[in-house]
C-alpha cells in the first residue's frame, strides 16, 4: 500500500509540469524603439534687486497750523476797530492763518516729493520659478519574432538581441 502511494505521488509530481504548459524559450529581437516622456522641472528661487519706492513721510506736525492761527488771530485782532470786530477778526484771522499754513506745509511736502526728496532705494525680494524640461525614458517598445509570428511589447528596459518568452502548451 505504501509502494502504491509513492509511485501515484511520483506520478503526479512529474506529469504536473506537462499538464501546466508553461514553458520558456528564447526569441529573436528585431527592433527596439525607445519611449521618451517630457519631464517638467520648477525651481523656486529668490531673486533680489533694488528699487525706488516711496519713502514713509513722517506724519505732518501740527505746528505750522497751529502758528498760522495764533498769526492770523493777531493779525485780525490787531485789525479790528472795536471790540466786537476784533473778537470776529481774531477767530476769521485765526482759522484763515490755519489753513494757509497747512496749504503751505502740504504744498512744501508735495514739492519735495515731486522732487525725489521723498523717494529711497530699498531692497524687493520675490520668489521666482526657473522651468527645465528633461526628456526621460519610460520603456522600450520591443518587436519581436517568435514561433513564425511577429510581436510588440512595451518593456522597462532593453532586452538585446534576444527576449526571453513564457510558452503556454494546451493540448489540442
Amino acid at each position: 500500500m505504501k509502494m502504491q502511494a509513492v509511485i501515484i505521488a511520483a506520478a503526479v509530481g512529474v506529469g504536473t509540469p506537462v499538464l501546466s504548459g508553461t514553458a520558456y524559450d528564447e526569441a529573436e529581437v528585431l527592433d527596439v524603439e525607445p519611449k521618451h516622456e517630457l519631464v517638467r522641472h520648477i525651481t523656486p528661487r529668490e531673486e533680489c534687486r533694488l528699487e525706488r519706492v516711496p519713502a514713509r513721510i513722517e506724519r505732518r506736525s501740527g505746528t505750522a497750523p497751529i502758528v498760522g492761527a495764533v498769526i492770523g488771530g493777531a493779525i485780525g485782532n490787531a485789525v479790528g476797530h472795536n471790540k466786537r470786530n476784533k473778537q470776529v477778526g481774531a477767530i476769521v484771522g485765526a482759522v484763515l492763518g490755519g489753513s494757509i499754513a497747512a496749504d503751505i506745509a502740504s504744498e512744501h511736502d508735495r514739492h519735495h516729493r515731486h522732487h525725489g526728496r521723498a523717494w529711497q532705494r530699498r531692497e524687493v525680494c520675490r520668489v521666482v520659478e526657473d522651468v527645465s524640461h528633461e526628456e526621460r525614458i519610460v520603456g522600450y517598445d520591443v518587436t519581436y519574432r517568435y514561433g513564425g509570428r511577429t510581436h510588440t511589447a512595451r518593456m522597462s528596459r532593453d532586452p538585446g538581441d534576444s527576449v526571453r518568452v513564457r510558452v503556454r502548451v494546451t493540448p489540442i
